[in-house]
């Protein structure tokens, strides 16, 4: 068949007849092969010219063009002994050079927030505390300013950390200096600090491995030795991203294992260096707390949680505690917490972070935001204090609720009830949708015969500049209470949950018609030929409540018209103290050319009559 084959292309490619001749020699050379191995033995007869050249051309032969083993068009010949052909060596294989990660034995996303671990970071001041837990909780939340002086941290926050599978509670302590004066803030805050320990499991000692181990440092281990003994402790050596490139840390780890608390971790709290060593010390520690409960209580309940999401009003309240520097919002926390939860003192400017703290009241979950003073100009403010208003405005955005705190004392002295901060913070808040409750705060120092003058002036005055100063909206809740003294607490936040309600507020669009017709017959109209017809109105949207009023052709309501209609939904609906938005669309009048012609005479008599009612009306009016 192949002498066939080159019996009919002779004739038309005669080239490629000596090319056809030497393969025929290499398939007979390849049939009776030189100790198993034709090639060699072929090579050896052509010598080095038939190595490099090609032998149909006689030009240099490309190596990955030739193949010694292939037959006519590249298909190997029936006498080639395949078996025999060298073989080109797979591709090395890639080595996983990373360990597998070990999976958890306890589902920690699954465990009830209130029953997870504890872990307090600890340590001497600007050693990394809040970068740490800025880095396990995966959010900028406290406040990270490198003041080697000053002490930014001062209160104590609390978050759920997220490092891997594992799921904890950690606390962000303030920097502890045991050589404190009693009675300064450093000593408050370390009193603080020892009163959390009690309900921590865990404690992360944290030292800064590029100044060494300090005198201070070794104060804090002692200092966590005598209040924190049945605490586990884990050193761990912040900022060693740098020391790990030199091969310094083998040395200092040797220093800090001088503290007494086992073999310390090398980590970077601002780069993320070392989280992997920490979870695989954390995650015994975390899997035998958790099996040591009962299995029945640390199981998350899924169906609560899904018959709260049906009803807005019951979701969780935000609310936010704003105001200016030292009129007592950190007292009237802990008063509404009834605990001491932040720092408080006759400093001004006493809170830097944004605290928030959860609580229950009334069967409903409430969480209290602590913010900063308010200062007007925090442009010229530098440092920690131009973060911390950054950071206040920023948890007014997220609040549901605002709580303005106003000082009675100041009031009663001035001639004025809110300074230009606070009517900055009030205007701000409407124009965000938020609900809004003004708080007067110190009213137990305007008590007594000399000052119930006093006291009966800051009563009527503040209701009134408030209206004054916010006219959009009506009814803003005033409660005058005593931080200090614990009074007032109850009413606080009875009018919090009252403004969350009418917040939270959903009216069907059926009650909307039959109120709007009922308020559309006793408005006085200017000029009736020119009124807007409004087809319907509905609710789009809550939190803050949301109309749209439709209206046919282009004519839109005028301001009077708007404020008549907000003012109306206001008193028959009891919304009084929320911010409330009504937009307008128009609604194209519809082609009269596709419509029937019952349709048709139908709209042309309702035209007719309106307009000569129009037209009647006028004689008679003459």
């Amino acid at each position: 068949m192949a002498q066939a084959f080159v019996r009919s292309i002779s004739g038309k490619h005669r080239s490629a007849l000596p090319f056809l001749s030497i393969r025929s020699n290499l398939a007979k050379l390849s049939r009776t092969p030189r100790n198993g191995d034709p090639l060699p033995a072929l090579l050896g007869n052509l010598g080095d010219s038939g190595r490099s050249r090609n032998f149909s051309t006689g030009l240099p032969r490309t190596p990955w063009l030739f193949r010694p083993f292939a037959g006519f068009c590249g298909i190997p010949s029936l006498g080639h002994d395949l078996k025999g052909a060298p073989l080109p060596d797979p591709p090395p294989e890639k080595v996983k050079n990373k360990k597998a990660r070990k999976k958890s034995r306890v589902d920690f996303i699954k465990v009830d927030p209130a029953l997870l671990p504890t872990v307090i970071l600890v340590g001497r001041p600007n050693v990394g505390k809040s970068a740490l837990f800025n880095r396990l909780i995966r959010r900028r939340e406290a406040l990270v300013y490198n003041t080697p002086g000053d002490h930014v941290t001062r209160d104590i926050r609390e978050g759920i950390a997220k490092l891997g599978d594992l799921r904890f509670r950690v606390l962000d302590s303030a920097g502890l200096e045991t050589a404190a004066t009693s009675g300064s803030i450093l000593s408050r805050t370390a009193d603080m600090t020892g009163n959390v320990l009690a309900r921590s499991q865990f404690a992360i000692f944290l030292i800064d491995v590029r100044e060494g181990l300090l005198p201070l440092d070794r104060e804090v281990g002692q200092w966590l030795r005598k209040h924190a003994s049945g605490i586990h402790t884990i050193v761990a050596m912040n900022k060693s991203e740098s020391l790990d490139d030199q091969g310094l840390l083998t040395s200092e780890a040797g220093e800090a294992h001088a503290l007494g608390f086992g073999d310390p971790i090398a980590i970077s709290a601002e780069t993320g260096f070392g989280m992997a060593e920490l979870y695989e010390t954390l995650r015994p520690l975390f899997e035998d707390y958790i099996l040591r409960l009962p299995n029945d209580d640390h199981i998350r309940d899924d169906t609560s949680s899904k018959t709260e999401e049906s009803d807005e009003s019951k979701l969780p309240l935000q609310l936010a505690i704003v105001g200016r520097p030292n009129v007592g919002k950190s007292t009237l926390l802990n008063a509404l917490l009834q605990e001491e939860r932040v720092l408080v003192g006759p400093e001004a400017g006493l809170t830097r972070d944004s605290i928030r703290a959860q609580f229950q009241f009334e069967e409903r979950t409430i969480y209290l935001v602590d913010t900063a003073g308010w200062l007007h100009r925090a442009g010229q403010e530098k440092g920690p204090a131009s973060l911390s208003v950054v950071q206040s405005r920023k948890n007014l955005m997220r609040a549901h609720v605002v709580a303005l705190v106003l000082d009675g004392e100041e009031i009663a002295k001035a001639k004025s009830s809110m300074k230009h901060a606070e009517v900055v913070i009030a205007r701000q808040a409407i124009e965000e949708g938020r609900g809004l409750v003004v708080i007067v705060n110190k009213m137990d120092l305007l008590r007594g015969r000399k000052n119930s003058s006093l006291h009966e002036k800051v009563m009527k005055a503040v209701p009134q500049e408030i209206q004054t100063v916010i006219p959009q909206v009506t009814g803003i809740p005033v409660v005058f209470v005593s931080a200090l003294e614990g009074k007032g607490r109850i009413a606080v936040m009875r009018q919090v949950v009252d403004i969350y309600r009418k917040w939270c507020l959903r009216l069907p669009t059926a009650r909307l018609n039959r109120w709007l017709r009922k308020v559309m017959s006793r408005h006085s109209w200017k000029d009736q030929a020119t009124q807007p017809k409004i087809k319907y109105f509905t609710q789009v949207k809550a939190r803050p409540p949301t109309f749209v009023a439709f209206l046919s052709g282009k004519a839109q309501l005028s301001d009077t018209d708007m404020r008549f209609l907000m003012k109306s939904l206001k008193e028959d609906f009891d919304l009084g103290g929320i911010p409330i938005r009504i937009m307008q669309r128009s609604v194209p009048r519809k082609v009269v050319g596709s419509k029937s012609s019952k349709n048709l005479s139908v709209k042309l008599n309702v035209r007719a009559r309106s307009d000569k009612r129009n037209v009647t009306s006028e004689p008679a009016s003459s």
